[in-house]
């Protein structure tokens, strides 16, 4: 049985030509499902303007997408095994494809909305089976280089979504952000049918026996959620009623589907897998990378144009060097992995530096922060991300056997997602929160009667009164202004207080890896199938 299985695995590896080429077919598919989940936001306001849509409408075009990815994942090692791998990521790849041109298409909001959401779906079953596959087509000796070579396109991946949209935006129109992606998946199609190997599977179940009620509680659980965390903010949390009655499903979706796939015969999703301690904590771990993945993708971006008024396109490229030291760092990674250096080291000091990024960006924060003082910063970030990714996924899937690998690599998958929209919707928060109590505190300390106050206001007055505006309202004016500025830096404390705690939020995962046991260095993905 032990040579069946092993002979198994070896028909999976590759060598030479063919694994150079299911590498980039793989990394490529992967790459273009998480570039489409951060370059669509550089074209809103293009959207709104062509499809007639309000900013609550065309904000569904980021959610739509988002929902259907965090739904598909979890059931992606499940449908590898009904459908048999090399067909399920062939068919993921027509559907994100087809999706991508309807979406180019579309001629109303509703539409885009629907065909985001198909293509989600399609982009979802990227992430996961383009993990296996790469990580499959390499002999075990060199499966910590292969999670590497995989962990540069998620990483890499959202940080290049908003400067490219902005760059096709400015040069094209905003339908071309979807067009991109259809020679490319025709590309990828072709070469996975040519050389993507699917492993034997055991026997397939019938339609009866098929979990529906799993994929229909799930769907609820994670629909709502994801939902409740993209509109909670701008809908004033449980002050709506219609968060509030999705938080409601969501809690009941995730009771339901707990007790479900608990209890039924052929689960959609294997949840005795969380059973493994390594796992329970690297899914933690994968949760926390994401939050401060996504976290700070989505911030500093937002920080640089409304407070320091970049272009989108400037705005984005300034992540560009952070993510390079990541792409950079992974092959180092992955080499010292196969030496035997112990991920629990990696990951702590990952999580170290990821604080130390997070401390000079708080200190560095003021209402004319250049690109020059946050250069260096970033690049530490990029160097705390690249300790992080390889060495938390083959933690969490190192005491793992069989099947179980691929089970848990969607579990790693899912809460790295997770992470990123609680990660998005909490900092949202926080900033909108933090500024309104500090813009109460700065007008508290701010005394009318005081002489440097007044003489700010005179000076204005008198700057608007020599452009020609009469003495009422050039003070009128000066207010605002005074006004704007107490905003401005009420701003820009909050954002302060969103990466110092942020950081906290990282030194606090510490002890967690110290629970961590030792498994195996390198994990064999090839046993999931088998």
């Amino acid at each position: 049985m032990a040579a069946t299985a092993t002979a198994g695995a070896d028909d999976l590896v590759e060598y030479g030509f063919r694994r150079v080429i299911i590498t980039i077919t793989a990394v490529l598919c992967a790459l273009l499902e998480i570039v489409d989940t951060t370059i669509v936001n550089v074209a809103l306001s293009d959207m709104r303007g062509t499809l007639g849509a309000t900013l609550t409408d065309v904000a569904w075009v980021i959610t739509a997408y988002a929902i259907a990815n965090v739904i598909v994942i979890p059931m992606t090692s499940w449908l590898s095994q009904q459908f048999g791998r090399r067909n399920y990521f062939a068919v993921s790849i027509v559907i994100f494809t087809v999706a991508s041109f309807l979406c180019g298409n579309a001629t109303s909001i509703w539409e885009l909305v629907a065909f985001r959401f198909i293509q989600g779906l399609g982009g979802g079953a990227l992430l996961v089976t383009a993990q296996t596959i790469i990580t499959e087509s390499y002999p075990a000796a060199k499966r910590g280089m292969a999670q590497a070579i995989y962990g540069m396109g998620v990483i890499v991946g959202p940080t290049l979504g908003p400067p490219l949209g902005g760059w096709i935006v400015d040069n094209w129109s905003w339908p071309y952000i979807f067009y991109i992606n259809v020679p490319l998946g025709i590309i990828a199609t072709m070469l996975t049918m040519m050389y993507v190997k699917s492993p034997k599977y055991g026997e397939k179940l019938k339609a009866s026996q098929v979990d529906w009620w799993g994929i229909v509680l799930l769907a609820a659980f994670i629909g709502s959620l994801q939902f409740v965390l993209e509109h909670g903010q701008q809908d004033d949390w449980f002050e709506d009623s219609t968060i509030v009655t999705l938080s409601v499903v969501c809690v009941f979706g995730l009771l339901g589907f707990i007790w479900r796939e608990m209890t039924y015969k052929h689960p959609i999703v294997n949840l005795s897998v969380l059973s493994d301690s390594n796992l329970r904590i690297g899914t933690i771990l994968c949760f926390i990378m994401g939050f401060g993945l996504y976290g700070t993708t989505f911030i500093i971006p937002i920080y640089t144009q409304s407070v320091l008024g970049w272009t989108a396109l400037d705005a984005g490229l300034l992540l560009i060097p952070s993510s390079l030291t990541t792409a950079f760092m992974m092959p180092i990674i992955g080499n010292l992995i196969q030496r035997g250096i112990p991920q629990t080291y990696m990951v702590a000091v990952g999580f170290i530096i990821f604080f130390g990024f997070t401390f000079w960006m708080h200190n560095i924060m003021t209402p004319d922060t250049g690109t020059e003082h946050m250069f260096w910063p970033l690049i530490l970030r990029g160097m705390g991300l690249g300790l992080l990714f390889v060495p938390i996924t083959t933690l969490a899937l190192s005491t793992l056997k069989g099947k179980q690998i691929g089970e848990g690599a969607a579990f790693t998958g899912m809460m790295r997602q997770l992470g990123g929209s609680f990660g998005i919707a909490i900092i949202t928060t926080f900033i909108s929160r933090f500024s309104q109590q500090h813009r109460v505190d700065s007008i508290a300390h701010l005394n009318g009667s005081s002489f440097e106050v007044q003489q700010r206001v005179t000076q204005l007055q008198q700057g608007f009164m020599a452009k020609g505006f009469p003495s009422n309202e050039a003070l009128a004016k000066a207010h605002q202004v005074l006004d704007f500025s107490v905003t401005k830096q009420a701003t820009v404390l909050s954002y302060m207080d969103v990466f110092l705690y942020l950081g906290i939020l990282f030194l606090v995962c510490i002890p967690f890896i110290l629970l961590v046991k030792r498994g195996k260095t390198k994990v064999d993905m090839s046993e999931a199938m088998h």
